[in-house]
């Protein structure tokens, strides 16, 4: 045991012995009393070797505020260091971060703005900022590091890669710093800029992937009962619209698509005015009721992508919950308190733009709306982070999805932890070499975002319908189709809202088998009956399978007829609608190869 450790009580190596992985109740943030058990251990690790840089990676919700506070107080005791400067990426971030110090006994001014100079009041043991504050001047937060002995905590480090020249400010200002810690709880990085005072190991593919000093992953986290366990509804169903060379296009989620064809239906699906979203939101607020049942003050969270979309989406809410929404748009000057104000209160819903802000703490969040349409790692990560804060063991998140190769991957592997971060140099080779090029191509390959509003298409929404498609938890799939407001799809809106991770595996299971039997009957399927419920219309031939299949069938059809090939693909466009074979989706090639068929039958 060193003297720092027994100066503050802190047991030696073995944390998991002396404490209990989480507390009975979630305590306010950064105030906690009693460390958990991943907190000790990384401060542990960090007074052993006591670094000039300490980079830690923890799941939201596990608390990276608690521990970097209470490091920073045991630096200050010690005289290590005897200022604090915490970088945040937000405004209301550093509020949040100041509040917090201040419970835990070092006092903070977030109000220090750079027209301050050097001074920010003899009271204060140190400063909070934003990574944008720090860029504008950066010699004068320098200056003030090395004022004195330092320690700076850089929250949600990642920031420090968003431009070219918040890095270079970042490193400028505090390349002198006594100490520095980084901070992530969403290790996925959405492009290539290296983050400043982070390690790089090298790998096989040429790309480079960051090295963390301590890593406390989403697994770990929900096995100490820590955070919660989040089950994905996926909803599926059939899109409409028109492009702007007039063709109607007709699709359905997760049918396997082209790209550029899923991101349209993708939009399609999004669209306030098309029933898909409001059969969503109304599935949404029925499972927020059924939580609501064992915790009254649950709440629930639509992210959308534009102003426009959520405005309507609150109102469809209000309509449909009887209540008022909470509606933060990300340029109102009043977000963060009526962010404070939703989560001090026990209303039903908030609606936000793309504010699923790091570290925003609205712990009694259980139902979310991914209704927006961003999709790299490293925002869905943080959007689910919003989800997973518990506050007392068996709490559930449920997040409704469209089924869409990109949320459906995201959220298959959100319990495997492909995390951008690892916890050491050894363990590169043996974890990312297979990894490396999953996670560059899963980043580049669905970018979907804001690709979907500024990629130049222009077309009409038609119209859309949503059915329930599975239910996603721990990387497993349940359920099946079900249209919604039948009992099929009760069956996952209804389950209890408090339960352990492995009854929700096993309630999953046995509904999956009511599921499917009662929609067996339904379609008189007494014998032989499929193991998961499925669309009476569903298709299990990929998209280059169903373009072989209908150059086969309009090839066989040609030596009845003599026609030539381009005259029957025009018919059937004529006939069928949509566009050429090659933009086609699968639903539109296959009614060209169900008329087909009818032709060819003697």
């Amino acid at each position: 045991m060193t003297d720092q450790q027994e100066a503050f009580n802190l047991p030696g190596t073995s944390a998991a012995e002396h404490l209990p992985p989480a507390y009975p109740e979630r305590a306010a943030h950064g105030t906690a009393g009693t460390l958990r058990a991943w907190q000790e251990e990384a401060i542990n690790r960090y007074l052993d070797t006591g670094p000039q840089d300490f980079l830690a990676s923890a799941t939201p919700g596990a608390g990276k505020t608690t521990f970097a506070l209470r490091l920073a107080a045991i630096l200050r005791a010690n005289r290590t260091v005897t200022q604090i400067i915490v970088v945040a990426p937000t405004e209301h971030l550093k509020t949040q971060w100041a509040d917090a110090a201040a419970r835990a006994g070092i006092r903070l001014n977030p109000e220090y703005s750079n027209n301050d100079g050097l001074g920010y009041g003899r009271h204060y043991h140190g400063v909070a900022v934003t990574y944008a504050q720090v860029a504008m001047k950066p010699v004068q937060h320098k200056l003030l590091t090395e004022n004195a002995d330092t320690l700076v905590i850089l929250d949600e480090v990642h920031h420090g890669g968003d431009a070219l020249s918040w890095g270079d400010a970042i490193r400028e200002a505090y390349g002198t710093a006594r100490r520095r810690l980084s901070l992530t709880g969403t290790p996925f990085r959405s492009d290539e800029a290296r983050i400043p005072f982070v390690q790089y190991a090298p790998q096989p593919d040429g790309t480079t992937i960051s090295l963390t000093d301590y890593d406390y992953g989403y697994g770990r986290a929900l096995a100490d009962g820590i955070v919660r366990p989040v089950v994905f509804m996926v909803y599926a169903g059939k899109m409409r619209w028109q492009t702007s060379a007039g063709e109607e296009m007709e699709a359905r989620l997760g049918e396997g698509n082209a790209k550029d064809v899923t991101n349209q239906a993708w939009r399609t699906a999004l669209d306030p005015a098309g029933d898909w979203m409001a059969k969503v939101l109304n599935a949404a607020d029925r499972r927020l009721s059924e939580v609501r049942q064992q915790v009254p003050d649950a709440g629930g969270l639509v992210i959308a992508t534009d102003h426009a979309s959520a405005k309507a989406y609150a109102a469809m809410l209000r309509e449909i919950s009887k209540q008022p929404v909470a509606l933060i748009l990300s340029d109102d000057p009043e977000a963060s308190s009526r962010i404070d104000e939703y989560s001090k209160g026990d209303s039903r819903w908030m609606v936000a733009v793309r504010m699923v802000s790091e570290g925003v703490d609205v712990p009694r969040l259980a139902v979310g709306v991914y209704a927006t349409s961003s999709s790299t790692p490293l925002f869905f990560a943080q959007a689910i982070g919003r989800f997973v804060r518990s506050r007392r063991r068996g709490e559930i998140a449920s997040v409704f999805i469209p089924n869409v190769p990109p949320l459906m991957r995201l959220a298959a592997e959100l319990e495997k932890e492909r995390n951008h971060v690892l916890e050491g140099p050894k363990s590169a080779e043996e974890m990312w070499d297979a990894e490396a090029a999953l996670m560059s191509e899963a980043e580049r390959e669905d970018k979907a975002s804001s690709d979907l509003i500024d990629d130049g298409f222009k077309y009409e929404a038609l119209a859309s319908d949503a059915h329930f498609d599975r239910a996603v938890f721990d990387g497993k799939e349940f359920g099946g189709y079900a249209e919604v407001e039948t009992e099929e799809e009760l069956e996952f809106l209804g389950f209890p809202g408090l339960l352990e991770p492995q009854e929700v595996q096993a309630l999953l299971q046995q509904r999956q088998s009511r599921q499917a039997k009662r929609s067996a009957a339904r379609q008189g399927l007494h014998e032989h009956a499929p193991e998961k419920a499925e669309a009476p219309e569903a298709l299990h031939r990929t998209l280059g399978e169903q373009r072989k299949l209908l150059s086969s069938l309009v090839g066989m059809y040609a030596r009845v007829t003599g026609e030539p090939h381009k005259d029957i693909h025009n018919e059937l466009r004529r006939i069928c609608g949509g566009p050429t074979v090659g933009q086609a989706s699968v639903t539109q090639i296959q009614k060209r190869i169900e008329l087909l068929r009818r032709r060819l039958r003697p």
